[in-house]
């Protein structure tokens, strides 16, 4: 239990560093979004590729296929350039809020109809964290762009089934490897128009570099690791941490003020966390 909450809390870094580093890349214009996407799932593939191989001897002895599968590839790319597409409009907390509403909204749909059903305190903690962070973000944000808001809807859909495909992963370094891998092959015409219609600065393939390798490739392997010890309902909910680490990582990285309003709100989404996961496993004591 104890190594499944390293695990997601180093996912759930991962995840809020890809919104800042997506947002200061691409509000800035320091490189367009089909090359971030790009650069961030070729180096991740290449990376993590590596990785398998070195530590993959038996596999490559015994004959068997590149781990991974092409469902959870196309997942993944539709994920990753809408999500890159979105963040040209978008602020990081309010793309954080929408990706992981349409997350949590996507798992916990698919948990119910596969018999996943949440306690009653669980469903209590869900809704104080789930309101908190509408709270916290919100407010402060106007409307937010109807398109970008449309494109993070997809990339958090995408997201929960690249998630949902991940569960009961017995090899998540390969099995991520092997995803990057053929995502990459998606990627050959966004290449293309990249360099025909694109440009791209050396801090934007730097921060894109950054989320390929290290947020999102090695991230993303954490994850699937750590989905072993979750359940759905679990998985969906954890992952409402990520827009609180996002807001504080803008304040921290990107100067933005810090008020009491974030303060409140963010020890309501992590109280809230706390509660519903406390309150399943004083149950199973």
């Amino acid at each position: 239990m104890q190594s499944t909450f390293v695990l997601t809390l180093v996912a759930m870094l991962a995840f809020a560093a890809n919104s800042l580093l997506a947002r200061e890349a691409l509000g800035t214009v320091s490189i367009e979004a089909a090359g971030y996407t790009v650069v961030r799932i070729v180096s991740g593939a290449l990376v993590l590729y590596g990785l398998m191989r070195r530590g993959s001897k038996t596999r490559r002895t015994e004959g068997q296929g590149l781990p991974g599968s092409w469902w959870a590839a196309a997942a993944l790319f539709i994920y990753a350039i809408a999500f890159s597409a979105a963040y040209l409009s978008l602020g990081a907390a309010t793309g954080a809020l929408i990706l992981f509403s349409s997350v949590q909204a996507s798992m916990l749909a698919y948990g119910l109809f596969n018999g996943d059903r949440p306690r009653l305190r669980e469903v209590i903690g869900f809704a104080v964290a789930f309101a908190a962070f509408v709270y916290l973000i919100l407010p402060g944000v106007g409307r937010p762009d109807i398109g970008g808001s449309l494109l993070m809807i997809v990339s958090g859909i995408a997201w929960a089934v690249y998630t949902l495909r991940g569960r009961g992963s017995r090899d998540p370094i390969g099995e991520t490897a092997g995803n990057f891998v053929r995502a990459s092959v998606f990627c050959l015409p966004l290449a293309v128009f990249a360099v025909l219609y694109e440009s791209a600065s050396q801090a934007g393939l730097a921060l894109a570099l950054g989320s390929g390798v290290v947020a999102s490739g090695l991230g993303y392997s954490v994850w699937y690791r750590a989905l072993r010890g979750l359940t759905t309902f679990r998985a969906a909910l954890i992952q409402l941490s990520v827009p609180v680490i996002a807001a504080l990582g803008a304040i921290v990285f990107l100067d933005e003020r810090l008020t009491l309003h974030f303060v409140v709100a963010g020890a309501c989404v992590l109280g809230g966390i706390a509660f519903a996961i406390l309150a399943k496993q004083k149950r199973q004591v």
